[in-house]
């Protein structure tokens, strides 16, 4: 294991009813205003919108709705909203959805308290945060991206058409409620698209450096063989709740830091997404799957020793035959099978992207990872994009 400093500030209470069983006194702690934030209509569909603002009456709390928090956040909703909490005198931000709340509501929570523009102090390049952002907790309603217990935020900027993502602890949550049956009513491709997230965050920790025994690379792998296993199960039978709290949590553990302890970290398949998903609004789950098979393709053969491991450890493909190569390229061949399993898109195409004249504007704007095992340039992104059409 390689040198590292590890600290997680988020306290998360995890199951059935956990709402109505612990946001009543922790609520004690924070002042009387609080923003309810959250996205389209489906908290209110589902119920859960009520159950949360029947808590926050019965405290005796004031509340200011944010609503319309959209997928693929953009600044100006994160600056509506920074705007609104100053007016509002806000003492909680309460962010109930999935991944792209709880990243507004982060940003938010920090651009209602600095001075200036926080997109070039914060997200254009990393800042330093030397004050206290606005107090944030979450309600999870989706599983994928993790944001629940960590200070990443991924917000997209539209007037430069820049999709980046930060990671500041002092913009960790409080305090995260995670109830799986919350989950429940999420649609099937939706379930897959977030799922994918999840396993996408995974590989690309694990495809990185070292490649020596590490507790980080075992336990990646436990999660990826648990993600596989319930994502099918969820896809299949959505009221699975064992399958449900499977996921809810490896989505946490693949985003609360701890299996990035001591590694270099690849996610260049995420900033190729990023930026395709800031010329096109393409869905963020969705839009992994389609590129990480073609990626991995062009990078296997540089990271043999893990790719191999992927295959034997994960997919359980016997090794008996086989060159390492060639179980390498077994494990990424079975991760493309498993994603047509799930009915998620195999081509840009088919996620509804017709202008291929977008991709070269995607790749020259992509930004470069460090922690690839085979170092990028723009011309080989653009080569991934046009194969991914």
């Amino acid at each position: 294991m390689k040198d590292f400093v590890f600290e997680n500030s988020t306290k998360v209470y995890f199951g059935k009813e956990c709402v109505r069983k612990h946001l009543p006194n922790l609520l004690d702690s924070y002042g009387n205003t609080i923003m309810l934030a959250y996205g389209g209509g489906s908290i209110k569909r589902h119920g859960i919108y009520d159950e949360i603002v029947a808590v926050l009456q019965a405290a005796g709390k004031t509340i200011v709705e944010f609503p319309n928090i959209m997928s693929n956040p953009t600044y100006a909703k994160v600056q509506e909203g920074a705007t609104l909490a100053r007016e509002r005198h806000v003492d909680l931000i309460l962010g109930v959805g999935g991944g792209s709340v709880m990243d507004c509501c982060k940003a938010i929570s920090l651009a209602a308290v600095a001075e200036g523009d926080i997109w070039e102090r914060f997200w254009a390049s990393s800042g330093t945060i030397d004050f206290s952002p606005l107090p944030l907790a979450v309600v999870v309603t989706v599983t994928g991206t993790g944001s629940e217990m960590n200070g990443g935020a991924v917000i997209t900027n539209e007037a430069s058409k820049i999709k980046t993502g930060r990671d500041y602890p002092q913009c960790n949550p409080k305090f995260a409620l995670l109830d799986p049956s919350y989950t429940m009513s999420v649609p099937p491709l939706q379930t897959a698209s977030g799922g994918f997230d999840i396993l996408s965050h995974i590989m690309e920790t694990y495809f990185s450096e070292p490649d020596e025994d590490n507790v980080s690379d075992d336990i990646s792998e436990a999660l990826m063989r648990s993600v596989i296993r319930n994502l099918r199960k969820a896809v299949h039978n959505p009221d699975d709740y064992t399958a449900r709290s499977n996921l809810m949590w490896a989505s946490t553990m693949a985003e609360n830091r701890i299996i990035k302890l001591g590694k270099k970290m690849d996610f260049q398949a995420h900033q190729i997404e990023h930026q395709l998903g800031a010329y096109t609004s393409c869905n963020h789950g969705c839009g992994l799957a389609v590129i990480s098979p073609v990626y991995y393709r062009h990078i296997y053969t540089y990271g043999l020793t893990k790719f191999a491991s992927f295959a034997r450890n994960v997919w359980q493909i016997p090794a008996e035959g086989k060159s390492e190569e060639e179980l390498a390229r077994a494990g990424v061949e079975t991760l493309a099978a498993f994603i047509k399993e799930l009915g998620l898109p195999d081509s840009l195409r088919s996620l509804g992207i017709t202008e291929k004249n977008v991709l070269k504007d995607v790749a020259d704007s992509c930004n470069i990872s460090q922690g690839s095992y085979k170092h990028m340039t723009t011309t080989e992104i653009l080569s991934i994009l046009e194969e991914c059409f």
